[in-house]
């Protein structure tokens, strides 16, 4: 059987994905949210997320203000810190953060008997400034984030909540679309740390596109 490969340049590639993922796309999306949208399906190659991501309401705006005044984000796995591009959301004043190999984490997390995605949420609640949240796989980070918001110990400025898995996963996810906080969800199993740097970036390149408009 003769395979026929599309011939397309490097630094098209990316282009070309996008350009297959708009004419495969199942429906229109919403002009605001479709550029996250789109990021997360090339970033997983999963359709699913034209339906599976949840939007509290006009998050993308409060976000990109907030990013705009120097938010920085906290993760729960060094892969989604290394995927953010840390150079542009640095523009702003802001930086990447992930606790989840500190020393006092690992030992807070011993002493309690809990995880060290939530003693890391812990850890994350005592910083001085605005902090978003990107969530990739630790259902206990989001469910630890849930009970600092409703004891007002945090008000994260976004909490993208996109854990991958099976046990608790769903309903950590509906706790946090529960909590009066801008929120990225994907509703559901699916997930993971790709996701939540790519919708971490997804954000990022709009500023960026909209400062060199």
């Amino acid at each position: 059987m003769k395979i026929e490969l599309e011939k397309v340049k490097p630094y098209d590639i990316e282009n070309r994905s996008f350009e297959i993922i708009e004419s495969e796309l199942p429906h229109e999306l919403d002009p605001q949210l479709a550029p996250i949208i789109k990021r997360a399906i090339h970033t997983a190659a999963d359709f699913d997320y034209a339906d599976n991501l949840c939007f509290s309401e006009d998050v993308v705006n409060k976000v990109l203000d907030s990013i705009k005044n120097g938010a920085s984000i906290v993760t729960d796995t060094q892969m989604v810190k290394a995927g953010i591009n840390k150079t542009e959301l640095k523009k702003y004043g802001g930086e990447v953060f992930c606790f989840m190999s500190d020393d006092d984490v690992r030992e807070a997390a011993k002493k309690n008997n809990s995880t060290r995605a939530r003693a890391s949420m812990d850890k994350a609640a005592q910083l001085d400034k605005p902090l978003i949240f990107a969530i990739g796989n630790a259902p206990t980070a989001l469910i630890r984030l849930y009970e600092l918001i409703q004891n007002n110990e945090i008000k994260p400025e976004l909490v993208i909540g996109v854990p991958v898995g099976f046990v608790n996963v769903v309903q950590a996810k509906e706790l946090i679309m529960q909590c009066d906080v801008p929120y990225i969800v994907a509703k559901g199993r699916k997930g993971g740390s790709n996701v939540a740097a790519a919708i971490s970036n997804a954000l990022l390149y709009m500023l960026r596109d909209e400062n060199n408009d």
